[in-house]
C-alpha cells in the first residue's frame, strides 16, 4: 500500500513539475515572439509561439491543464511585456481561443492542426471584439480579415509544431501519468 502511495506521489510531482516547464517555456516562447518585429502595418499581428504549448497540453495532459497554463501564461507575460490594456485584449482573444479549441477538440473532427488554426483565427477574432467596446467604434471590424489571415497562417505553424510534439513526445508523458 505505501509503494502506491510513493508511486502516485512520485507521478504528480512529475507531472507538476512538466507543468511548471511547460508555463516557463510559454513563457521563454512569448518573450522571443515579442522581440520578432512583425510590422506590415496592422497592429496585433503575432506568430503565436506560446501556444504549441497550449496545444500540446490540451492533448497530453488535458483541457483543465492546458487551460491553467494558458492562464498563467497570459497573466505572467501581461505582467513582464506588456500594459494593464494589452493584458485585456491578450486575456479576451487567449480565452476565447482556448473555448474555441476545446469545444473543436472534444467534437473530435478536426486534426491538430484545424484546432490550432481555429484556435489561431478566434484569438485575433477575440482581441478586436475587446477592441471594438473599448474603443467604442465599429470600424476596428476592417481589421479583421488580415487578421483571420495571420491567424490562420499562425494556426497552421502552431498546429504542425504541435502536432510534431504530440506525436513525438506526448507518449512519454502519457505513460507517466
Amino acid at each position: 500500500m505505501r509503494q502506491k502511495e510513493n508511486r502516485h506521489k512520485r507521478l504528480g510531482t512529475k507531472k507538476i513539475s512538466g507543468i511548471g516547464l511547460m508555463i516557463a517555456l510559454a513563457f521563454v516562447l512569448s518573450y522571443i515572439e515579442s522581440m520578432i518585429p512583425i510590422n506590415i502595418g496592422i497592429p496585433g499581428i503575432k506568430a503565436g509561439f506560446s501556444n504549441i504549448v497550449v496545444i500540446f497540453a490540451m492533448y497530453v495532459y488535458g483541457p483543465f491543464t492546458a487551460f491553467g497554463i494558458a492562464i498563467v501564461r497570459i497573466i505572467l507575460v501581461g505582467f513582464t511585456f506588456g500594459s494593464l490594456a494589452s493584458l485585456m485584449y491578450s486575456f479576451a482573444g487567449g480565452m476565447l481561443s482556448f473555448f474555441v479549441m476545446f469545444i473543436l477538440k472534444k467534437a473530435d473532427i478536426f486534426s491538430v492542426n484545424g484546432v490550432s488554426v481555429a484556435g489561431g483565427v478566434s484569438h485575433n477574432t477575440g482581441q478586436i471584439i475587446v477592441a471594438m467596446l473599448v474603443l467604442k467604434t465599429k470600424l476596428l471590424i476592417y481589421y479583421l480579415p488580415a487578421l483571420i489571415i495571420s491567424g490562420t497562417v499562425a494556426g497552421v505553424i502552431v498546429g504542425i509544431a504541435g502536432g510534431l510534439l504530440i506525436k513525438r513526445i506526448g507518449f512519454v508523458i502519457r505513460s507517466q501519468t
